[in-house]
């Protein structure tokens, strides 16, 4: 199941990785960001993509990706898409500590999906 998500297997994978500004707390029915960071070096990209084991054979697909700001930003969530703009949201996870980013810092970000 977890090479469908990751593309293996389907036509429209979920392998690109956004982070927002703005989030405060989880919203179930939520389809996007709260505030989508689209500059100073952290935009949506697509995120490496592998496959690993957590209970059997590549249950779990784990994306991860690296961005290096150019511009103060706040990241406050980070969520899971399926194009490298609008698409559709697979995951999202407001983050527990807003981390404050000037020019020059990294963030990164590994979201991991696991099939159960």
């Amino acid at each position: 199941m977890s090479n469908l998500f990751g593309g293996v297997d389907a036509p429209v994978a979920f392998t690109y990785l956004a982070l927002g500004s703005t989030a405060t707390a989880f919203v179930a029915t939520q389809t996007a960001l709260v505030a989508e960071i689209t500059g100073n070096g952290l935009a949506r990209v697509a995120a490496t993509v592998t496959q690993e084991t957590t209970t059997v054979t590549n249950d779990t697909t784990k994306l991860t990706k690296q961005w290096t700001a150019s511009g103060t930003e706040t990241v406050r969530e980070a969520g899971v898409f399926n194009a490298s703009s609008g698409g559709d949201m697979a995951a999202r996870k407001v983050l527990d500590t807003a981390q404050s980013l000037v020019s020059g810092n990294t963030f990164t970000w590994t979201h991991s999906v696991i099939f159960a």
